[in-house]
């Protein structure tokens, strides 16, 4: 019980680390694309205390491990924000800030995993929650739908007027969806039952 618990407080510290990434990851590109604004909130940095919010990053995911004995979490950091006006190309670059934070934890897993083979079993076990972790955040966040970085990713690739009437429906119902994928029906989450085999197929991938 000690061990799961520890298991479940290093998920948390691992999914704050993850989310931080994720954040800077995204000012970053804002920034190389000609956007001060994070950068003048304090956001271009790897600090995670720049990019918490206690509820989303710290109370929701620890509740969530905790209830499900660490089976699943769900959270957030601090939305980075970003100025379009700012951007060359409005549409195309908010995609590209948007799907530099899944790329970023995408990268960072397959570096961590890459060490874990390397490294004893007895040292590299507590290193494959956080490939874990990012893997799934990743992943999670490419979901299409208001508000992850997937709704900004598809604007930015569909036809300029399906595009619009695409964010239209998010801006709307984004939130309202998300929150009825993510509810437990029957004991899991419709959006788990589809990200689920993704993320495993992942984690077999880069994990020996």
């Amino acid at each position: 019980m000690l061990f799961t618990l520890f298991e479940i407080l290093l998920s948390v510290v691992y999914l704050i680390l993850a989310i931080a990434i994720h954040e800077f990851s995204h000012a970053f590109a804002a920034d190389r694309l000609g956007d001060p604004t994070a950068r003048a909130a304090g956001r271009l940095t790897l600090n995670p205390f720049a990019h918490i919010d206690l509820v989303g990053t710290v109370v929701l995911p620890l509740s969530l491990m905790l209830l499900s004995g660490g089976g699943f979490a769900f959270g957030w950091g601090k939305p980075t924000p970003f100025d379009p006006y700012n951007l060359q190309k409005p549409r195309r670059d908010a995609g590209i800030i948007s799907i530099a934070g899944p790329i970023s934890n995408l990268l960072l897993a397959s570096v961590v995993a890459l060490i874990v083979h390397f490294l004893p079993y007895t040292f590299g076990i507590f290193l494959v929650p956080f490939v874990i972790v990012n893997i799934s955040l990743a992943v999670f966040n490419l979901v299409p739908v208001g508000p992850l970085d997937g709704q900004k990713i598809i604007f930015a690739l569909l036809p300029r007027g399906l595009a619009y009437e695409y964010q239209t429906i998010m801006n709307r119902y984004g939130t309202l969806l998300l929150i009825f994928l993510i509810f437990p029906f029957f004991g899991s989450s419709p959006i788990m039952a589809i990200l689920e085999p993704i993320i495993r197929f992942l984690i077999r991938l880069l994990l020996p």
